[in-house]
């Protein structure tokens, strides 16, 4: 079963990847605050179901979490911009790089050790994504339009283009630093302002963070700004959300299944993203691009191999 579950987070969140670039437009300077939107009220509608079937929460527990659920939406938004601003099969991997940054922050502050398995993958990681952000910076602008010809969206070089995926890698790194602290029974760091949280109470407590912020985002560009909603156009960020929260889903329970076998499973969804991307939106990468991104993703599988070793 456990295995279901990790294909099911791996196909979810890659399809959560597609429908969310497909749903970015290049001329909707707010459509990262509409797919905030659409995240937020699915998740909201998940977080009351789950609050009917008897998941315990309290207004407590939303503040205790909220310092990992603040980092997951902030750095999300960011990763709705960066859809504007580069393709999203070199995008994927860059922003599923955080687990490399969540290591070494454990290592750094809260003292935890980081095994032979782990610090290669930490270091096979930076390298991919450094060779990646080389690789499309330095590209030149010829050969990137030609590789372009046939695709869907055309991109120019861009600091933008690098800087917010990194971003997003750091950011989402801060939010599972949070979540070693607030999910682990045994750890004593900054146990007088944090307290241990089961993965479901904690689950809940994001989504409802989340409708808090879709509906801070809804006054913001609905009624601030005036914008109208297009039924058609916003399709596709509907069912982006659909596969986000599905695959949150399905994660926990994969992990809490078989954490060994899931983990490695599921931080390859960005590959699956990639192919997407290929497939649906024709994109076209150079091989420097490809070769920094199949480094990436041998450091991805690594440290989650690493950390499904880690809670066997």
């Amino acid at each position: 079963m456990w295995l279901i579950l990790a294909l099911l987070a791996l196909l979810f969140w890659s399809g959560s990847d597609i429908f969310s670039k497909v749903g970015s437009k290049p001329d909707d300077k707010y459509s990262h605050w509409k797919m905030v939107i659409a995240v937020g009220l699915v998740m909201g509608i998940h977080a009351l179901f789950e609050i009917c079937t008897g998941t315990p929460i309290t207004f407590r527990d939303i503040i205790y979490y909220l310092p990992a659920s603040s980092m997951y939406i902030l750095s999300m938004i960011f990763g709705y911009v960066t859809l504007r601003y580069i393709e999203l099969s070199a995008s994927s991997p860059i922003c599923n790089s955080s687990g490399a940054i969540a290591a070494i922050l454990c290592f750094l502050i809260l003292g935890q050790r980081l095994d032979a398995i782990s610090t290669v993958g930490v270091v096979v990681v930076c390298a991919g994504v450094a060779a990646l952000g080389y690789a499309e910076y330095t590209e030149d602008e010829e050969a990137r339009a030609k590789r372009q010809l046939n695709a869907n969206r055309k991109y120019s070089k861009s600091f933008l283009a690098i800087f917010l995926p990194v971003l997003y890698c750091i950011i989402d790194a801060l939010g599972t630093f949070f979540d070693s602290v607030i999910l682990e029974e045994d750890n004593t760091f900054m146990t007088n302002i944090f307290h241990y949280m089961d993965e479901d109470v904690a689950n809940v407590a994001y989504e409802l963070t989340f409708l808090f912020m879709a509906l801070v985002a809804a006054i913001y560009v609905f009624v601030i700004k005036r914008e109208r909603v297009f039924i058609k156009r916003e399709t596709p960020k509907l069912i982006g959300a659909v596969c986000e929260t599905a695959g949150q889903f399905a994660y926990i329970y994969a992990l809490s299944a078989n954490s060994v076998g899931a983990a490695p499973v599921i931080s390859a969804y960005c590959v699956l993203s990639a192919v997407w991307g290929s497939i649906f939106l024709k994109e076209r990468l150079s091989w420097k691009h490809y070769a920094a991104i199949a480094i990436t993703v041998v450091g991805i599988i690594t440290l989650g191999v690493a950390e499904g070793l880690s809670e066997a």
